[in-house]
């Protein structure tokens, strides 16, 4: 059996405000921007530069009170998402750059090096760029 994870839907107050953070000051990639007119929303699908096959980012705009409740506190108040780098002063520095802010600084862990930054809503994500593990070749 093989399986992956695909789609992570993240509920957004905006659609293009949300394109403008990820895809503006993240530099995300857009994959899909498409009205669905039966349900009168878009289906709106980003994702990290590089990571093609890895899991994409759904932005999808809240439709009910519930769930303009839950923009930017998803997982009340974790960290929510984690962006593995494979540089992680380069995205940093352009991330702070783009006006990123970041609620924790960056720290030296056994696993590797993290810093935790607010998306435009707040929601709390990690910037990681992982040790190779003992005895794994690096990636050429």
């Amino acid at each position: 059996m093989q399986q992956s994870l695909g789609l992570v839907c993240l509920v957004v107050a905006d659609y293009d405000d949300a394109l403008a953070f990820f895809v503006g000051k993240l530099g995300f990639e857009l994959i899909e921007d498409r009205f669905v007119p039966e349900q009168n929303k878009r289906w709106v699908v980003v994702a990290p530069p590089g990571s093609a096959g890895g899991a994409q980012l759904l932005l999808a705009r809240a439709s009910a009170p519930e769930q303009v409740d839950r923009v930017g506190d998803q997982t009340g108040g974790r960290v929510f998402l984690f962006l593995y780098t494979d540089d992680f002063w380069r995205d940093h520095r352009r991330f702070q750059d783009q006006g990123v802010e970041f609620v924790r600084p960056p720290v030296e862990q056994p696993y590797g090096t993290v810093a935790v930054f607010k998306d435009l809503y707040g929601n709390l994500w990690d910037l990681v760029q992982m040790r190779p593990r003992p005895g794994t070749l690096p990636h050429a």
